[in-house]
């Protein structure tokens, strides 16, 4: 579990491309210290397992499942990666419960400056947004996000000075591809009361009310 808050940007070291998986060896700096073999640590939203730790180095291996479904896959040496360790009991969760299971590939359709922020936009398959509402959380490459503005495949957040400096959003451009991952709490709301009225087809007050939210 993590929340979104991005501890430091890692540098990638090593790729070792396997039949459908990677290894990946990153440079994280003091954050490597704080963490052991067999710990979670989110690496761009990715949720991955730490196989060796030393020098300020973590190591992870990359399963198919996940090269085929996050932006992993295209990951070069050199490149920059949001990292986030696992979330402990009684740290202060700044951000959003992430799970660290990308739900789906998203494409930044525009950047634009604004006084006192950045404006993303960015296009994601149109089931992703059924899963996001207006103020709600997204997380992009890992980042705890708030939802600004939402339409049928896309969806806008606004990035204030602080993140962009500490996060590779600062070096994204229009084109490029982020992962993405739903507020987890909403989706599972949104399951839960559908299963409960498939009949009506859309949530309702009195349905929330009914299961009791």
């Amino acid at each position: 579990m993590f929340t979104g808050i991005i501890q430091t940007m890692g540098r990638v070291a090593v790729v070792r491309r396997r039949p459908q998986a990677r290894r990946l060896t990153i440079e994280a700096g003091p954050l490597a210290e704080q963490v052991s073999v067999g710990d979670s640590v989110s690496v761009d939203g990715v949720c991955l397992t730490a196989t060796s730790v030393g020098g300020g180095r973590m190591s992870f291996d990359v399963g198919a499942e996940t090269v085929s479904r996050t932006t992993l896959a295209h990951l070069r040496e050199g490149a920059r990666v949001n990292l986030e360790p696992a979330l402990r009991a009684g740290d202060p969760i700044g951000g959003h419960f992430v799970n660290g299971h990308v739900d789906g590939i998203g494409t930044i359709r525009r950047k634009d400056e604004r006084p006192g922020e950045v404006r993303l936009e960015v296009a994601v398959p149109a089931a992703l947004t059924d899963d996001m509402v207006v103020k709600g959380s997204v997380a992009v490459d890992g980042i705890s996000l708030t939802v600004a503005a939402l339409r049928p495949g896309s969806f806008e957040a606004s990035i204030i000075p602080h993140t962009l400096a500490v996060t590779t959003l600062q070096h994204k451009t229009p084109g490029e591809h982020v992962n993405i991952e739903c507020d987890m709490i909403g989706r599972w709301v949104r399951r839960v009361v559908a299963q409960q009225t498939p009949e009506r087809g859309e949530l309702s007050l009195p349905d929330l009310e009914e299961q009791g939210f």
